[in-house]
């Protein structure tokens, strides 16, 4: 019968434990990469055509927080448009990295006007929407938003 050595014991128990990370290791990244779900270069047209959940994120159960307790601030230089009149939009706030923002028309609810391309956005002029156009860290964004040419009223983003 054969006594292995305390060193042949050593080396595989070593052997063993870096196989173990290694796994480990290769687990974490494969499960990150399933996880997660962006949009790099912006969110997508159908992000604002979801037959069942119009205008809702995907960021599964979440829910949106209270407007109050939001580290960003949305300003718009005017609440009022007519007939080719541009409104600035703008995000401040703690850093972010996507954003997606549509124009409505308050009393009709309903897409109006359309976004000026600006640096770093994408624009999808089929729903009055305007998303991030790269994946980095933000802490500000400038918009234009352009009126219709043939209708005055009030809008919201």
């Amino acid at each position: 019968r054969k006594v292995k050595s305390a060193r042949g014991v050593f080396k595989k128990s070593k052997t063993s434990l870096i196989m173990r990370s290694v796994a480990f290791g290769a687990l974490i990244v494969v499960s990150s990469a399933l996880l997660v779900y962006s949009f790099p270069d912006g969110a997508p047209v159908d992000t604002c055509v979801k037959p069942s959940r119009a205008n809702e994120p995907n960021h599964g159960q979440a829910r949106s927080q209270p407007v109050h307790t939001s580290p960003y601030a949305f300003t718009a230089s005017s609440s009022q448009y007519e007939p080719g009149s541009q409104i600035t939009v703008t995000i401040d706030g703690s850093s972010f990295k996507g954003f997606f923002l549509q124009a409505r028309d308050l009393d009709r609810d309903s897409w109006i006007g359309s976004w000026a391309q600006t640096d770093n956005t994408n624009t999808h002029p089929e729903c009055s929407a305007v998303t991030h156009a790269d994946p980095y860290v933000k802490q500000h964004a400038t918009l234009i938003w352009n009126a219709p040419p043939n209708a005055r009223g009030r809008v919201y983003f």
